[in-house]
């Protein structure tokens, strides 16, 4: 037989013994006869590289080390889920759904094995895996696509698909017999061990080197897809059916359950399972199984309606508070700190957890010197559950938050209506530290170079005091430092240089206004457009926004108001910093320039299919009777905001001419 032959011939064999093994979980041959015909194969390919396929095996090795990870934008973004935490939560979570669907009966769900590891997003073409990436903020991620090929059980080239693009969602994982051989490795060599799986494997499909990543035993299991009703499946049981077709493996302790009392008594199951399975689980996910009610419930900013998360019981220890110490954030806000006895907690050590605010301390009645139970929620983030007041000896002390700033001295409030404890003096040197420090990390401008210790030297050496000397540093000023060079300067420099020009949404974020997250800056762009619109807006304006409240409006004019920020926008002008104006649609749909609100019961519609409806054809959704509105959709019972809108002379529409209007289109 000819090498071109049996090249071929090995990466079919290759293929179907990964899909065995993976997906079918009857494999038919050795491990040993799986690496001969791998090495055959690369011997092969070795002296023919120009016969190497983007599906070859031979991926699984690893390629030429990155530079550094480039970004990616998921066309449809990988939405996070509301967690639940017991039984309450779940029936609360279902009687949300039957309200918003106007039925009695419960639709059916898929409960999963919520996999503690890190999401990723997988695309195909034509078969073909052309890329990889992390969930990132779940709108942009990091591309891993070099990595990801090197992870055995993610086919590099599908089976039987008729599908031109899919857009795979799933869990890459590390079991627990992979975390132990990989500890035991870097045991030999010094090197400081992973705590947990989900540590272990966010930080081997990080490396560089994918050639690292490849010697990581590291594991996929496929949950999803982008787009469901592309695939013409009408469930998530049909869904992941196919997607085993496809070879891709599904984790096979997922399970219908027609009601939410099957979906209890399947969380016990998998509570019970949990410490016998391979791989570490935290947890279930519901999801609603019929894929046109999941269309129907559609979701909310940052998480579908249709699933839950529900968690289990949070691993816990008990450990002494030592002592506590206070934190200034970046919008003032005075965080109380325990300092606790390090204790292993579920296989990471804990020595401090927040106790966010004094009225917490108080509900909880915590003292220093206090044994605590603690407990990692979610198995993830430490928090002191209560203390153990039987083991009191008369020597602790009351936790007091202070009347003054720790970092400023400046005297401390509380508002009225609020938990925290704020800072409220703006030149306090702890906000701005952490104000440039957020400004320059993943969720503000992303400025290579400029991590939280780079910029703490260069607060504490007075470089960069306030966000313009971002784009005012000089060469000489940063290459004489410790730790620095002239490369390394050159470096920032240019990814100052380059972020110069922000999208308007990712400014806006990076500025860490209050109430001003990810989701609510890209609302602003997508309303105002441009900055300038942005400053003018009044606070009736900004409410127009749906999906933005009085909180995050009035904060928002009181931010572009004060003094010191329009000296720093000055600053910005000067130093070059202009952010893009979003280009608004150029397309003149049926209801642009319109503004609807919907009151009343509708018979044909739910409410977010109705607001979809408007904003597919150009229109926009108001929150209220106001100026801008220019038509009011009543079902029955309108209430009072008929009437308002009647004497605000309003269009007033029923819901049969309203999808009237919408056929004429």
């Amino acid at each position: 037989m000819n090498s071109r032959k049996r090249l071929e011939e090995l990466r079919l064999l290759l293929s179907e013994h990964s899909y065995r093994y993976y997906v079918l979980d009857a494999p038919t041959i050795s491990d040993g006869e799986y690496d001969r015909f791998f090495q055959e194969l690369l011997e092969i390919e070795k002296k023919h590289p120009d016969w190497v396929t983007p599906d070859s095996p031979s991926l699984r090795v690893g390629g030429t080390p990155l530079d550094k990870f480039d970004q990616v934008e998921h066309r449809m973004p990988m939405l996070s889920l509301e967690n639940a935490f017991d039984d309450q939560d779940l029936h609360a979570f279902e009687d949300r759904l039957l309200r918003f669907l106007l039925q009695d009966d419960p639709p059916g769900y898929m409960a999963e094995p919520k996999l503690d590891g890190l999401a990723v997003e997988l695309v195909y073409e034509e078969g073909l895996l052309v890329q990889g990436s992390t969930r990132g903020d779940g709108t942009v991620g990091e591309d891993i696509t070099a990595q990801l090929r090197t992870v055995s059980s993610i086919p590099l080239r599908l089976r039987n698909t008729t599908v031109q693009r899919l857009e795979v969602r799933g869990e890459v994982f590390m079991d627990r017999k992979g975390l132990d051989a990989l500890n035991r490795q870097r045991t030999a060599v010094g090197e400081p061990l992973f705590a947990n799986p989900r540590n272990a494997a966010a930080g081997s499909l990080r490396q560089l080197d994918p050639a690292i990543t490849a010697q990581r035993p590291l594991r996929f299991f496929v949950y999803g897809v982008s787009e469901p009703l592309l695939t013409g499946c009408l469930n998530q049981g049909e869904l992941l059916d196919f997607l085993a077709g496809l070879g891709l493996p599904v984790n096979s302790h997922v399970r219908f359950c027609p009601d939410m009392a099957a979906v209890i008594s399947r969380f016990s199951e998998l509570a019970s399972l949990r410490h016998e399975l391979a791989y570490e689980i935290d947890g279930m996910v519901v999801k609603v199984n019929d894929f046109s009610l999941q269309n129907r419930l559609g979701s909310k900013a940052r998480a579908p309606r249709w699933a839950i998360a529900c968690k289990f019981p949070a691993i816990q220890a008990t450990t002494r508070i030592m002592d506590v110490e206070f934190q200034v954030g970046r919008t003032g806000a005075v965080t109380p700190v325990a300092i606790l006895d390090p204790v292993d907690v579920g296989g990471a050590t804990v020595s401090r957890a927040t106790l966010h605010n004094s009225d917490e301390i108080e509900r909880k009645d915590l003292h220093t010197g206090d044994t605590v139970l603690i407990q990692r929620a979610g198995d993830v983030i430490p928090e002191i559950v209560k203390a153990v007041v039987e083991k009191r000896d008369g020597s602790e002390q009351p936790i007091i938050m202070p009347d003054s700033c720790p970092v400023c001295s400046h005297a401390l409030v509380k508002p009225e209506g609020e938990a925290v404890t704020r800072c409220l003096n703006p030149h306090c040197p702890a906000q701005r530290l952490r104000s440039l420090a957020h400004f320059c990390s993943k969720a503000g401008l992303d400025i290579e170079g400029l991590g939280k210790k780079s910029v703490e030297q260069l607060f504490e050496l007075q470089l960069i005091r306030d966000l313009p000397d971002i784009f005012l540093l000089q060469k000489e000023d940063l290459a004489s430092l410790e730790g620095w060079g002239e490369r390394s300067a050159e470096n920032v420099l240019a990814a100052a240089r380059q972020a110069r020009i922000p999208s308007l949404s990712r400014f806006l974020a990076a500025l860490g206004i209050r109430y001003v997250g990810e989701v609510t800056a890209s609302l602003l762009e997508r309303s105002f457009h441009s900055l300038e619109r942005l400053i003018e807006a009044t606070v009736d304006d900004l409410l127009e926004v749906e999906g933005l409240g009085d909180q995050a409006a009035n904060s928002i004019v009181d931010y572009f108001s004060d003094s010191s920020v329009q000296e720093m926008f000055d600053r910005f002008k000067e130093a070059g910093v202009h952010p893009l104006i979003a280009k608004p649609m150029e397309e003149k749909l049926l209801l642009s320039g319109e503004v609807f609100l919907f009151t009343g019961s509708l018979k044909q519609l739910s409410r977010t299919e109705a607001k979809k409806l408007v904003k597919d054809n150009g229109g926009q959704i108001a929150s209220g009777v106001t100026k801008k509105l220019t038509c009011l959709v009543v079902g029955e019972k309108p209430g009072s905001k008929l009437k308002k809108a009647q004497d605000m002379g309003k269009k007033v529409l029923t819901e049969e001419e309203f999808l009237l209007l919408l056929a004429s289109a």
